[in-house]
């Protein structure tokens, strides 16, 4: 019969995740960062999907993502025969990570349809949404290059509004029937194709970063609930939310209400379309006020002066909430310690005991001697409220090189296409086949090296960064340690201190 003893320690027990084939690379990109503390979040299974979606968004292209997805399928499939190999420590990395590089792979087809681009070219599958009408065709340069853009009415089934004063139409987008699946074709092959996509990449990285900052934030108070930490809902959860909520959550949600609202109707009645960082930095410098170009609503002024107010007064509240309560629930405890005391001590006089008060009095005075003291908190909650409040800021801003990285991606494989396969595909003759098999070489080498190789490291490195960085310091200590079971063997060959 086994004797188990009890053993008294003010050390925090040790972390233990249970893991398998699939998940443990993504538990070990987060204990790289630091282990979890005992009972806190883990990370893990939302970085299952969020980090290779977020790789994808950088490395989104089909092709690309299609050779990777095979690359890894292959070690998930031949795993057992891989696994007794000694390939080296560049191939062990490659093969512990295999689903690590398949979800990546898969995300970055789904993120390059979404682009449509594969090798720097796109689909047309169903057809291209935008039109020209044939007294428009002398229009086009004698390049072949179009530039797209919406038209300056508004279509309507029912009038000719849609006709120029001259009786003609211009060549635009129907906007009765978009493009059903990612950005339409025709983009491929428009002069102003970067600056829409550069538009449209960028305020997509804001909604990401945005959305994954909140939920973080979100994930910190099933923390607080856990380990009943109530104060921390008020002082801390409740005001991060109305920070981050008052000024990039409405930076977010103007983002779709500007690609909902600002339509051709818009276009008409309007010089253009407002800027949403000027409308952003005017709500601080312009306060209560909106200049008629940044007008999107009526009554914007309004809630945008609200918004400001309540983002405002949430710094203050994070950093003034938790140390005043600290300091009123001690202060009532040390009350309420001293009179239990006297009242013990006049039993004591009385020929009472003073042993339990005694223990009682010894026990605070412990207690009081491992407690933070005052100044202490202020200043800890006061760097927390800094952090957070600039790093609002700053982290918002690192959310962009989701788009810097997707577009340097983009630009790389456009320059390799055009530079090598396209010569190769535009010569004639019996020259023309023997060039078209050396430039597929040439362009088949550098696209592995630098866009699947090279960009693929690149990626992962932004999207471990955005991970550890923006997301994980919303909610995660990452102060505990792993559970190590007892093990003769690994004191025998020395794995275990």
């Amino acid at each position: 019969m086994p004797i188990l003893n009890v053993m008294a320690t003010s050390m925090n027990p040790p972390t233990y995740n249970k893991v398998n084939k699939f998940t443990s690379g993504f538990q070990n990109i987060i204990d790289a960062y630091g282990v979890a503390s005992y009972r806190e979040v883990n990370p893990a299974p939302f970085s299952i999907i969020t980090f290779p979606f977020l790789f994808a968004v950088m490395f989104g292209d089909a092709g690309h993502g299609l050779i990777m997805a095979l690359f890894a399928l292959y070690l998930v499939i031949n795993e057992r025969k891989l696994s007794r190999m000694k390939g080296g420590e560049i191939f062990g990395t490659f093969y512990s990570g295999r689903y690590i590089i398949l979800l990546m792979g898969l995300f970055s087809i789904y993120t390059g349809l979404v682009y449509n681009d594969c090798f720097s070219k796109s689909f047309n599958i169903f057809g291209s949404s935008w039109h020209v009408n044939e007294t428009d065709l002398e229009n086009i340069r004698p390049d072949g290059i179009v530039t797209l853009s919406l038209p300056k009415y508004l279509f309507n089934d029912t009038d000719n509004e849609g006709m120029y004063e001259d009786g003609r139409l211009n060549g635009s987008f129907d906007i009765h029937s978009p493009y059903p699946w990612g950005l339409d074709p025709i983009w491929q092959v428009a002069s102003n194709k970067l600056t829409f996509t550069n538009s449209y990449k960028m305020k997509m990285s804001v909604t990401l970063g945005v959305t994954q900052m909140m939920f973080g934030v979100i994930l910190s108070c099933f923390n607080h609930v856990y380990f009943k930490r109530y104060i921390n809902i008020v002082g801390s959860f409740i005001p991060e939310v109305l920070f981050l909520g008052g000024i990039f959550g409405y930076l977010v949600f103007m983002i779709f209400f500007k690609w909902i609202a600002v339509d051709a109707g818009f276009l008409q009645n309007h010089a253009g379309a407002p800027s949403l960082l000027i409308m952003l930095i005017n709500m601080f410098l312009s306060f209560g006020n909106v200049l008629p170009e940044n007008l999107f609503y009526e009554g914007q002024a309004s809630v945008q002066t609200f918004l400001v107010v309540i983002a405002v007064l949430a710094v203050p509240w994070m950093l003034l909430m938790k140390p005043i309560y600290t300091h009123v629930k001690r202060s009532m405890a040390r009350k309420a310690s001293y009179v239990v005391f006297n009242a013990d001590a006049g039993d004591d006089e009385s020929g009472g005991s003073v042993q339990d008060g005694g223990e009682q009095a010894v026990v605070h005075s412990e207690h009081g001697h491992d407690e933070e003291s005052m100044g202490d908190i202020f200043v800890h909650q006061g760097i927390h409220t800094i952090e957070f409040c600039l790093g609002c800021i700053s982290n918002t801003a690192s959310y962009l090189r989701l788009w810097a990285l997707s577009l340097a991606h983009a630009e790389l494989s456009e320059v390799l296409w055009s530079m090598m396969f396209h010569i190769g595909l535009n010569m004639k003759g019996g020259l023309g086949v023997v060039l078209v098999f050396a430039t597929f070489a040439v362009w088949a080498a550098l696209t592995i090296a630098i866009l699947l190789i090279m960009e693929g490291l690149s990626a992962f490195l932004h999207a471990l960064r955005l991970h550890w960085v923006e997301f994980n310091n919303k909610f995660y200590i990452g102060e505990g340690y792993k559970f190590l079971p007892f093990s003769f063997a690994l004191i025998l060959e020395g794995s275990e201190d």
